[in-house]
């Protein structure tokens, strides 16, 4: 469970953070860094079990039928990369508070940064193919959401673009998962992994190539490296941890996790050496022509990256202990860089090289730190890089298979390890050498400064140190392939033809920096800018274009084209249905009742002056009507739940338009040309015929369905419940509610980001007079108290009688819509209700109600009871079933609120002044 305990508490924080940040700011960093190291702390308490060659399980039925569970499983390779996502977490959690400005509360950084680190954790935890792919995704939208973070111009392009190419490993991946699913018989992870030898030629091994393709999209390897660099523009703490220790190593995990699989075969390994090693030298070139140390870093990324690619496609015990060693180095290094980088663009206003001569007499602390962090990067002693580096080099000279295969490996590896240092070498030299060009510059405070440091003083202390990691990296490489002994890992292994090419690195690297003037030029000719960016954005352009001449017949202001073409379809529908349906049974019985011709009589009376009326108020009153004369039809046939659910959607359909209406001319837009009108009626026509026809042919000719039978014997055993209708809702068919219940809370959303564009551009007076109704503010006085309890009292009855939590929450809904037909400006006590709120409370009810059966080794969304002090027992339903009144309450209030709009200027009737 204490896998569970974790994930969960990384969703606390991060439902916690608003709460946090609301007293504390942006100072919230410092508790959510606290919360972090929590998490890993309680991971920690488990590595004796994983010392012990065992692991930490726990699974739940997800998907009983297809043999898909909920599954997390923990080994010493998983806890590594939980340890990074959470330890360089907490340090960029510790830095966000002085980096991020002072002037807001900077509530969604704080919220999407910790759901990302759940997401990361959900990934590397997974144990079922379908659950992986979720949290893969997860991180694909997060990281999206993370970049494009403060809605800049020039952010929305670099996040698209790195949501495509991520996207696009995700459909690969998604499609391997559906292959070895298929091909093996289970989405077990573990039993995948542990038997390689069921795994068959044909489709089966086609999954590794997508897994392949999914890993380098997600790990920017050539010819996908081109979207990290652009997703600089993100925020510097969110490149320190999605940049250098969390996305970019979510392709790392998944190769390593993999190679258990597909390892071992030629295409796999020679794929993955040949494609890491181009990557490797391909981002150390262009790393070596940026002036932006951003810039830089981002493309030194790639090419470590490119690296860690190669060395597990060596496929030794030797080679998986190196790739994970060089993962824990470079997410401590490049994290501290990122992080120093912000500072010294903080405190110079500039993070051009060129510009930041001198900083070591301004800056000595952060400038000491940048070399400490520098020197690993490059591989000097006596950092962990250093001991990374060697091993990576090792493992390069030793593959198999090919004679000279391992030298020329090596060899790629010292030429990329060689532009490293190079460029490292640069960054040094830049904030080392020359002039103070800006004398008022400073250090910046201890706490700013201090996340940087501590992790900068762990990857230096590391090196000598290197020991204290070997028995868990050891364990971890045993664990990505049990393939035979991973070497114990040591600061000095003796003179060795390892150390022999990192020497031989430094010396070349040396002559490179020092050959720096006549490398420039030959350097600016590379292109910098990857052809795949401009094939990329031109098929973006290629589908907007398509999508507008698609969406073209949509974008007109008339409700005819729209109403259009669903109709005509309704009718070739049942044209089609004319000629391909054969005989119908016999119909069982007459369906038709005596008083069904009285409700249509009634019915011909409205929709008659619905066509002849100009006036908008009784076009909206005589639709009303048509609406409560059906609801007393369904009344009649024994569907109560439908009779009140339709008359309340009427009356609130109602509200709203009248407050859509408010302001406006009441009398209706001509109809337009003769032929228009024509036409309309014929379609009217034919639709009625092909409704009319459609509903004689269908009605009373089956019996009743083996399902429908079921839920009317076995629904109130089941349940406990008498009330059919939402004992479907909530118990049975709970899952699809909740999926619409989050569609209706999406749409609030989009409600509440949707801006006016008159609000936007006229300046809000002062003083705005609003129009009091004294008869409407008198029904609202009287009724609303009176609503609303209905409400309460439909809420708790509807599990055994004529209720629920939609129909309750209709009704709450219609109370606030009234209140702004008789307040514009809002009513005193429902137009304080907040759309975010009641979302955010009602998603969590109905996802607690759902995850709380999985404690008792149950499926989601299984009702079960629990005991409540002075009620007895409650069912979870009921709590899933408030969850849902929220949600669609905060649906009406959002329609409610949007459509208000209050008219200025003075009007007829009472007048009240509010000062906004």
């Amino acid at each position: 469970m204490i896998l569970v305990a974790v994930l969960g508490w990384q969703l606390l924080l991060a439902v916690g953070a608003p709460a946090l940040t609301r007293p504390l700011g942006r100072n919230a960093g410092y508790v959510l860094a606290a919360g972090y190291l929590a998490g890993a702390g309680l991971l920690t308490t488990e590595s004796p079990v994983l010392l012990a060659d065992q692991a930490v399980t726990v699974s739940w039925p997800w998907l009983p039928s297809l043999g898909v569970y909920a599954a997390l499983r923990m080994d010493a390779l998983s806890f590594v990369f939980a340890l990074l996502v959470l330890g360089v977490g907490a340090f960029v959690m510790a830095y966000c508070p002085r980096y991020l400005s002072a002037g807001s509360r900077h509530t969604r950084v704080y919220v999407t940064m910790t759901l990302f680190a759940g997401a990361m954790l959900g990934l590397v935890l997974a144990d079922d193919l379908l659950v992986l792919f979720v949290f893969w995704e997860l991180t694909s939208i997060l990281s999206f959401l993370l970049i494009g973070q403060d809605g800049r111009t020039k952010v929305r392009g670099p996040a698209i673009q790195a949501l495509i190419v991520t996207t696009t490993g995700g459909v690969a991946l998604l499609v391997a998962v559906v292959v070895l699913s298929a091909s093996l018989g289970t989405s077990d992870l573990d039993r995948i992994l542990a038997d390689p030898g069921r795994l068959a030629t044909g489709p089966a091994w086609a999954a590794g190539a997508l897994v392949i393709l999914a890993a380098i999209t997600k790990s920017a390897q050539v010819p996908f490296h081109f979207w990290l660099p652009g997703a600089m523009v993100a925020l510097t703490p969110v490149s320190a941890y999605l940049h250098a220790a969390t996305l970019v190593k979510a392709g790392i995990y998944l190769l390593m996790r993999f190679s258990a699989l597909f390892g071992g075969q030629w295409p796999w390994d020679l794929t993955l050496i040949g494609l890491g090693l181009l990557t490797a030298i391909v981002g150390a070139l262009l790393a070596l022509r940026q002036h932006d140390l951003k810039a830089l870093l981002a493309y030194s990324t790639v090419s470590q990256l490119g690296l860690l690619v190669g060395v597990i496609g060596v496929g030794t015990p030797a080679s998986d202990a190196a790739a994970i060693l060089y993962t824990i180095a470079h997410a401590l290094f490049k994290a501290t860089l990122f992080m120093l980088v912000g500072i010294i663009d903080r405190q110079a206003g500039s993070r051009d090289i060129r510009a930041l001569s001198g900083l070591r007499r301004a800056m000595p602390i952060t400038v000491m730190l940048t070399v400490l962090a520098a020197m690993s990067l490059a591989g000097l002693p006596p950092t962990i890089g250093f001991v990374g580096k060697e091993a990576i080099f090792d493992a390069l000279s030793g593959v198999h298979g090919v004679p000279w295969l391992g030298w020329v490996a090596a060899g790629l590896a010292v030429l990329a390890s060689t532009l490293t240092f190079a460029y490292a070498a640069r960054l040094v030299y830049g904030v080392l050498s020359g002039p103070i060009r800006q004398r008022e510059l400073h250090e910046p405070a201890w706490s700013f400064l201090a996340p940087a440091a501590v992790a900068a003083v762990i990857a230096t202390a590391l090196g000598p140190t290197v020991a204290v990691l070997s028995p868990m990296v050891e364990r971890a490489a045993s664990d990505a392939r049990p393939q035979g002994q991973a070497p114990y890992l040591a600061f000095w292994h003796g003179f060795t033809p390892a150390l022999g090419l990192s020497v031989l690195t430094v010396l070349l690297g040396t002559l490179l920096f020092l050959c720096r003037g006549r490398t420039d030029s030959m350097l600016a000719a590379i292109p910098t800018t990857s052809p795949f960016t401009g094939y990329l954005e031109r098929f973006r352009r290629t589908l907007l274009r398509l999508g507008a001449v698609v969406a073209r017949p949509a974008r007109v202001t008339a409700p005819a084209p729209y109403l259009t073409r669903p109709l005509l379809a309704v009718v070739a529908l049942a044209a089609v249905a004319v000629l391909l349906v054969g005989p119908l049974p016999a119909a069982q019985a007459d369906p038709t009742r005596s008083g069904d011709w009285l409700v249509l009589g009634l019915l011909l009376v409205p929709l008659a002056g619905l066509v002849s009326t100009r006036s908008a108020l009784a076009a909206v009153a005589l639709t009303g009507a048509v609406g409560l004369i059906l609801a007393a039809w369904f009344l009649t046939v024994g569907a109560p739940d439908v009779a009140l659910t339709l008359m309340l959607v009427e009356v609130l359909t109602t509200v709203v338009v009248m407050l859509a209406l408010r302001g406006r001319p009441g009398r209706l837009v001509a109809p337009g040309r003769r032929a228009g009108i024509v036409a309309g009626a014929g379609l009217a026509v034919l639709v009625g015929a092909a409704a009319t026809a459609a509903t004689a042919a269908l009605t009373g000719r089956r019996d009743l369905s083996p399902a429908g039978d079921w839920y009317l014997r076995e629904a109130s055993a089941t349940t406990g419940g008498e009330n059919l209708v939402n004992t479907i809702l909530v118990d049975f068919r709970a899952l699809d509610t909740l999926g619409e219940a989050v569609v209706l809370g999406v749409v609030a959303v989009g409600l509440v980001g949707l801006a006016r564009p008159d609000e936007a551009e006229r300046p809000r007076p002062a003083a705005v007079r609003h129009v009091v109704d004294p008869v409407l503010e008198l029904a609202y006085r009287v009724l609303a108290p009176v609503m609303l309890a209905a409400s309460a009292l439909l809420f708790l009855r509807g599990h055994e009688e004529l209720g629920g939590g939609f129909i309750a929450a209709l009704l709450a809904g219609t109370a606030v819509g009234l209140g702004h037909l008789a307040h514009p400006a809002g009513a005193p006590l429902l137009g304080r209700l907040r759309v975010v709120p009641l979302l955010t409370v009602g998603l969590l009810l109905a996802l607690a109600a759902g995850l709380a059966p999985l404690a008792a080794g149950r499926v989601f969304l299984t009702p079960i009871k629990f005991p409540l002090p002075g009620v007895g027992s409650v069912t979870s339903a009921l709590v899933f079933d408030l969850g849902v009144y929220l949600m669609v309450l905060a649906l009406v209030v959002a329609a409610v609120r949007r459509l208000d709009s209050a008219p200025a200027g003075p009007a007829p009737g009472p007048v009240r002044e509010r000062v906004r």
